[in-house]
């Protein structure tokens, strides 16, 4: 059975029976292994090495485990991450959902739950790299805006403003000096019949 799409997937696991029979699995269903870790640093490296389309990756691995092995990927060389786990263990689910992990699977699991989950990181991965780059847009547009707010004292007479060290300045200058607008000047319908009639 040929899958829809077919992933380059490394495999992060230290028992080299379960990797076995998840590379079988992958292998049969049309997918092709990337690469095999045995441990969590090793996971990191490949991922950076060989950039696979989905990192089916074991929590409990020696020298680091799986979740801090995610975080580090998403931080370094994004990619979708299954975590394999040996047990239904919540805790680990949900901490694993704020570092990035798209889905798990309790091992060893087979070939249709593969395929599903495989899809299901990589869209939830895609879902969150555009709200990433929606998020640093909308901070970028953020730290562009500079609004005034507060109190500022402006004189009665002259309309001068005194700014927070006590000087008086020109309305003009003050706005411009504190916000991104700037003047253009002319007369209003009241001035012009003051001034020119």
């Amino acid at each position: 059975m040929r899958p829809a799409k077919s992933y380059r997937v490394l495999i992060a696991e230290d028992d080299v029976l379960i990797g076995d029979v998840i590379q079988s699995e992958l292998e049969r269903m049309g997918h092709q292994v990337a690469g095999r870790a045995v441990d969590g640093k090793q996971a990191v490296a490949l991922t950076r090495s060989l950039q696979p389309d989905v990192v089916l990756m074991d929590i409990a691995m020696p020298e680091l485990d799986g979740l801090e092995a995610a975080r580090q990927i998403q931080e370094q060389c994004p990619r979708p991450v299954v975590l394999l786990t040996a047990h239904d263990e919540t805790e680990f689910v949900s901490r694993a959902g704020t570092l990035g992990v798209g889905a798990y699977l309790v091992k060893p699991p087979n070939g249709p739950e593969l395929a599903r989950t495989m899809a299901i990181a990589e869209a939830r991965f895609a879902d969150l790299r555009e709200l990433r780059r929606l998020n640093a847009e909308l901070q970028a547009a953020l730290d562009q805006v500079k609004v005034l707010s507060g109190f500022i004292p402006i004189c009665a007479g002259c309309k001068k403003i005194r700014d927070d060290e006590g000087f008086w300045q020109e309305l003009e200058q003050y706005v411009s000096e504190h916000s991104d607008a700037t003047f253009s000047h002319g007369l209003c319908p009241n001035c012009i019949k003051k001034y020119f009639r």
